[in-house]
């Protein structure tokens, strides 16, 4: 028992516990050092929808920039786009707007920020943090999503497929409208009435709630709760994804899109400082046609000539190649209900299912029940507003894009639900069937607050913010010193630990840094050294009565539970503000909860490792705490 009690109180750790110390600080410095090399400023160059790079656009990129005489940092193809370097902001602005001029729309230009990491660091998937809005610059906006509106859409799309069901099973029926909430069917009698009650139930069991109004002579039709609410989740997503494909051709790197509750949209795109023109993108409209392929013309041909054949017109495809299609329109993308990318079970090949509505179904199946053979093509149509700057007059210019995405062979005839074959890809099969969603938006949107932050103000915050830390941290540290002596210096070594774990973390979960991440970060260091003050004054207590070595134990020992339960609520807190909180919110909760939990490692297991290897098992008559 003598011998048990000499060991517990001998502060000595395992070679094991300083093992893992010494790995957690080199991860830290590791994962934390890409901070320190701030940013390059760059061009970053993707490819448009349906385009592949290859070495000749590499080619091209570098003869461009070597006809104005840049000279780019460094030029690299990594994850199928090109990312190009300059030493100096003007030669990006200038390489941009050369390489959208020769590129054109086959790729999509941007501005960036890249990281001026080491390529060693690289190697070990070390990145520096994102910075977010506030502090970067850039615009903001939060849109409104008319719901109303989608389900007033959603329900005239039953209004062709109501009608002619009531003419399939011969009902006699005045005329079927929309009313505020709902369809009313209008007949001449009661027994029409009833009639027209009973082909819905059997055509639409799980769709329609119907209300019979013999004395109206009408049937008043409703929509499930539950058809309802995937109406309006359907409309919200599909908007999201009209955005993003829209913010992605106006070349915004790292975009922020994302649902806040059940109606609204949240976009922040940052550097851009122009919100007229961040407005008139996300503003802009889109649609869809099919039509089939005019196979006895000669695409190449008309293009030389400026004449197509008649009863034909000249279109091309994203990457310029022409094709002959015919006048007539079968169905536009305002009968595509859905479209899902998959794989063909029997072939292996890549596919896109389409599904349309009633309307869309039956002109479909009419065309392709005469065309078996020949190839019918996907038409992806944009209206936008593009701004010309030319000197001091701001030119603006409706422009109008009619681009190819797809040609396949029709196989058999088919109706409102079909695939699209002849795919190159998985990934073109998922860009088509993204296009098929995100051609139109499913409902208006109102945009009901808008933010822009200036690159000075976002700089300004940055200064501030990292002024705020670096002085809180200091004054920290000599109070520390002067109040604890040698414990104090061991107190700041972990805090400064601690700081370089947080910034660690952080860069590691490739997380944003936002101005209240940078509060959530000050307002750690003040809990850290909580937690060290707590110790120190046990130990202090713990010496009137024991020995120096009992105290250390008992210190830390004693002062733990206080340290866990202080910690404990204050992370529960923030597990609260990031379930329930928005942007700004969930960044302070996520950079807290993090402090919390490195705080209390290099509190509690740093300095107790320092402190052991400077008193334990060692004959000390006095400790300067």
């Amino acid at each position: 028992m003598f011998e048990s009690r000499q060991k517990v109180i001998s502060n000595q750790y395992p070679a094991w516990k300083y093992l893992l110390l010494l790995v957690v600080i080199v991860l830290g410095l590791i994962y934390a050092a890409p901070n320190l090399f701030g940013d390059d400023p760059a061009v970053q160059v993707s490819p448009a929808k349906s385009v592949q790079f290859d070495a000749s656009t590499e080619k091209t990129i570098e003869s461009t920039l070597a006809k104005v005489d840049l000279d780019p940092k460094s030029l690299k193809y990594q994850n199928g786009q090109f990312l190009i370097r300059f030493h100096n902001a003007d030669d990006q602005l200038k390489a941009k707007s050369v390489l959208k001029d020769v590129l054109g729309r086959q790729a999509v230009v941007a501005l960036n920020l890249a990281p001026a990491t080491p390529e060693f660091l690289r190697t070990m998937g070390a990145q520096p943090m994102y910075l977010g809005l506030d502090l970067r610059g850039g615009v903001h906006f939060l849109m409104d999503v008319d719901m109303e509106a989608a389900i007033e859409k959603n329900y005239n799309r039953y209004v062709d497929e109501i009608k002619a069901t009531f003419r399939k099973e011969r009902i006699r029926y005045l005329g079927v409208e929309y009313q505020q909430d709902h369809l009313m069917a209008k007949f001449r009698d009661a027994a029409s009435v009833e009639a027209a009650d009973k082909a819905l139930q059997e055509a639409y069991p799980a769709q329609f709630n119907l209300i019979q109004k013999p004395d109206e002579h009408a049937l008043e039709i409703r929509l499930l709760p539950k058809t309802l609410e995937e109406a309006r989740t359907y409309a919200l997503k599909q908007n999201i994804t009209t955005l993003r494909n829209r913010i992605n051709e106006l070349g915004v790197a790292e975009p922020v899109i994302q649902q806040q509750g059940d109606r609204r949209i949240v976009v922040q795109l940052p550097g851009v400082q122009d919100t007229a023109k961040a407005k008139e993108i996300l503003g802009a409209t889109a649609t869809l046609e099919f039509r089939l392929v005019e196979e006895k013309g000669d695409a190449a041909r008309a293009e030389k000539t400026g004449y197509a054949p008649n009863g034909s017109r000249l279109y091309h495809f994203r990457n310029g190649r022409p094709i002959l299609l015919k006048r007539s329109v079968i169905v536009t993308g305002d009968n595509v209900i859905n479209a899902q990318s998959g794989i063909d079970p029997e072939s292996g090949s890549p596919e896109v299912t389409v599904t349309l509505d009633g309307v869309g179904g039956r002109k479909m199946l009419a065309t392709t029940k005469e065309n078996i053979g020949n190839r019918m093509a996907v038409v992806f149509i944009e209206n936008r507003i593009d701004t010309i700057e030319k000197g001091d007059e701001t030119i603006k210019k409706r422009v109008t894009t009619k681009d190819v995405i797809n040609a396949a062979v029709i196989r058999g005839q088919f109706a409102n639900r079909f695939q699209i074959t002849g795919l190159d890809s998985p990934q073109e099969a998922q860009d088509l069937a993204l296009l098929l969603r995100a051609g139109a938006l499913a409902a208006p949107m109102e945009i009901v607050e808008e933010r822009t932050v200036g690159p000075s103000l976002g700089q300004d915050n940055i200064d501030q913010g990292m002024m705020s830390v670096v002085v809180g941290f200091l004054l920290v540290l000599v109070v520390m010193v002067w109040r604890y002596k040698v414990f104090g210096m061991i107190a700041n070594v972990a805090l400064t630990l601690n700081l370089v774990l947080i910034v660690a973390v952080l860069s590691l979960l490739q997380a944003t840094l936002t101005l209240p991440g940078i509060a959530g970060i000050v307002l750690t260091v003040g809990m850290a050294v909580d937690a060290n003050v707590l110790i120190f004054e046990r130990i202090r207590e713990e010496l009137r009565n024991s020995s120096v070595q009992s105290a250390i134990h008992a210190g830390y020992e004693k002062a733990f539970v206080t340290i866990a339960d202080a910690n404990i609520t204050t992370l529960l807190a923030a597990v609260v503000l990031f379930s329930f909180g928005t942007g700004p919110i969930k960044g302070f909760a996520i950079t807290l909860s993090i402090g919390i939990i490195t705080s209390m490692f290099t509190a509690i297991l740093g300095t107790r490792a320092l402190v052991n290897a400077l008193y334990g098992n060692k004959p000390v008559e006095k400790l300067s705490v």
